[in-house]
């Protein structure tokens, strides 16, 4: 390690060279994040349900969790995405378009006993999913 009067250009070239093998300034710094991330670094985006699923809850909890298969149309990837409420399942059918976010368990991870599920639906054919199921709005008749 540089010591002395005149070491500051040295101390500088070091802290800098040894900054990419921190784990998270590398991430930071190459956009791994919004590489890796089906949403592609934005917090909602749109896709058309592809099929309704039942999955079961991880250990200390019991009971079958109600999610939907969506293929995002920005670049048609598929996502598993939790449809929340009670009832709220019934508002979704198939081939409906969807508005999905990030539903935000730590580090950007799934959010308690939800295995791999890391986005939740907020709205059915642009009407808000929370509003549907209190029957505030009814859905649009095709």
């Amino acid at each position: 390690m540089p010591r002395g009067l005149f070491s500051g250009r040295d101390l500088k070239k070091n802290k800098k060279d040894k900054q990419w093998h921190d784990w998270y300034f590398k991430n930071k710094k190459l956009h791994l994040k919004e590489k890796s991330d089906p949403l592609e670094g934005y917090h909602q985006a749109r896709g058309i349900v592809l099929d309704k699923r039942q999955l079961e809850a991880k250990q200390p909890h019991s009971g079958m969790l109600k999610c939907v298969r969506v293929q995002l149309i920005k670049n048609g990837k598929q996502v598993t995405a939790f449809a929340p409420l009670s009832g709220a399942i019934n508002n979704i059918q198939e081939h409906d378009e969807v508005l999905i976010e990030h539903i935000g368990g730590s580090n950007a991870g799934p959010m308690g006993s939800l295995p791999s599920v890391k986005w939740k639906v907020i709205q059915v054919n642009g009407i808000s999913l929370i509003e549907l199921v209190r029957g505030k709005k009814k859905r649009a008749v095709k």
